[in-house]
């Protein structure tokens, strides 16, 4: 027998524009050595539709059981991570230009006992797809049938083996409230014929390409119906370089 999930703060309201031309502004008051800008650059258009157009998540209620959860597997470089949640009101815009310093909330990986609205903290690259399954799991098991789980990762990440099995078992088990977001940079070394769509349809899941760079070809990407299945969207950016 399953159990109503809790009422949930819905989605916030798009703010796409001036708040959008804000977030470059943003990411420019965090400075220092180990920014990893190309990685941060890459995810910004994806992160801020999600937030901005998808997730149902308030920083008013962080916590609240009805949210959907958004797990950063891609957590080097994540200045555009956090000028949105800073956009969103996760945190003040204050905290932004202590990024990676000693006493900064605000490290080099996001770390969720620190920054406000985190679900993860993050580390080795290739963990965050499994918890992100796990968390599906958990969630339906209790019989919380309405929020949804994203995960962002890299291309680079699907050549670790946790991934793969991840892949394999969320496609068998029809968990259709995870969403996994790909970061298409060509940076992958093991890469398959067919593309990335093609390892997770062979796994049974649902799948969309597009513009990494488009909001309404990611909006419409990831907000796809997809019945049964989990969903994967891989979104294209340029080519990361040398």
């Amino acid at each position: 027998m399953t159990t109503a999930t809790p009422p949930h703060t819905p989605a916030p309201a798009p703010r796409e524009g001036r708040a959008y031309a804000d977030l470059p502004g943003l990411m420019s008051l965090m400075t220092g050595d180990e920014k990893h800008d190309a990685a941060a650059t890459s995810t910004l258009d994806a992160l801020w539709v999600l937030y901005d157009r998808v997730l149902r998540i308030s920083p008013a209620r962080p916590e609240d059981p009805g949210r959907d959860r958004f797990l950063l597997s891609k957590g080097h470089g994540p200045m555009a991570y956090y000028a949105v949640l800073a956009a969103r009101g996760f945190f003040p815009v204050a905290w932004l230009p202590g990024f990676g310093s000693y006493g900064s909330p605000l490290g080099h990986h996001p770390d969720r006992t620190l920054v406000p609205g985190v679900e993860i903290g993050s580390g080795s690259l290739g963990h965050g797809l499994p918890l992100a399954v796990g968390t599906a799991l958990g969630l339906r098991a209790r019989g919380a049938i309405d929020p949804r789980v994203w995960v962002l990762v890299g291309d680079a990440e699907l050549d670790e083996g946790s991934n793969h099995e991840a892949i394999a078992f969320a496609g068998a088990t029809g968990l259709d409230r995870l969403h996994t977001l790909v970061i298409d940079n060509s940076s992958a070394s093991h890469a398959l014929p067919g593309g990335i769509a093609a390892r997770f349809t062979a796994a049974g899941w649902s799948t969309a390409t597009a513009d990494g760079r488009d909001h309404e070809a990611l909006y419409a990407a990831y907000t796809r119906p997809h019945p049964g299945r989990p969903h994967a969207v891989i979104a294209r950016v340029e080519p990361k370089r040398a």
